[in-house]
């Protein structure tokens, strides 16, 4: 595990900052109104059990109640903890059009693919998992996308920098740090006030 997070921390050092025009390639994943008065940043990794907890148990009240009523949006950023998450995270982006469905599918099925002595064997395990889900693309190409790449380890970047980052799910709200025990009666109540 020492390996993997020496090698995810050399990968954080020599990131490229993200060039405009490849920005607007790689769309941010985000569900709700682009104009919504609250605006929620989730930073997290893929192989982060609380994470998934959280698009389990939290994301579909939340959802329900403030995302499709247009009072709130949530944008989902990346902060991967290991190099399995790092790779999870690159396929999420990958062909992404800013929609949420790998994203919340990997979540949703985090004990299906995040398994494996090494990694070698989880990235199997993720291919077979994705391709049973029905979701195409070329594995190889998009983990081994450069700008991609970039665009993953610049999320974690600014986190650490912008909000202290330093835990997943880190939620942000109206650029503001939740503090509080993160589920949806607390996260509920926060909001409510902004209203």
């Amino acid at each position: 595990m020492k390996k993997l997070l020496t090698i995810l921390f050399i990968l954080l050092i020599n990131a490229s900052p993200i060039k405009a025009e490849d920005a607007n390639e790689i769309k941010r994943i985000v569900i709700g109104n682009q104009d919504a008065k609250i605006s929620i940043i989730a930073y997290e990794s893929l192989t982060c059990s609380h994470c998934a907890n959280f698009h389990i148990n939290v994301l579909p009240d939340l959802k329900k109640e403030f995302i499709d009523t247009g009072i709130a949006k949530i944008e989902f950023r990346h902060f991967p903890l290991d190099i399995a998450a790092f790779n999870a995270s690159k396929i999420a982006q990958c062909n992404n059009d800013g929609g949420s469905d790998i994203l919340n599918s990997l979540y949703l099925n985090q004990p299906k693919w995040i398994k494996g002595k090494t990694i070698e064997e989880v990235n199997e395990n993720l291919k077979k998992f994705l391709k049973s889900e029905g979701f195409q693309f070329d594995f190889n190409k998009c983990t081994t996308d450069k700008n991609i790449e970039d665009f993953v380890l610049n999320d974690r970047i600014e986190g650490v920098k912008k909000f202290k980052v330093n835990a997943t799910p880190t939620i942000i709200i109206n650029d503001k740090k939740f503090e509080k025990s993160l589920n949806y009666k607390n996260l509920k109540k926060t909001l409510e006030k902004l209203i």
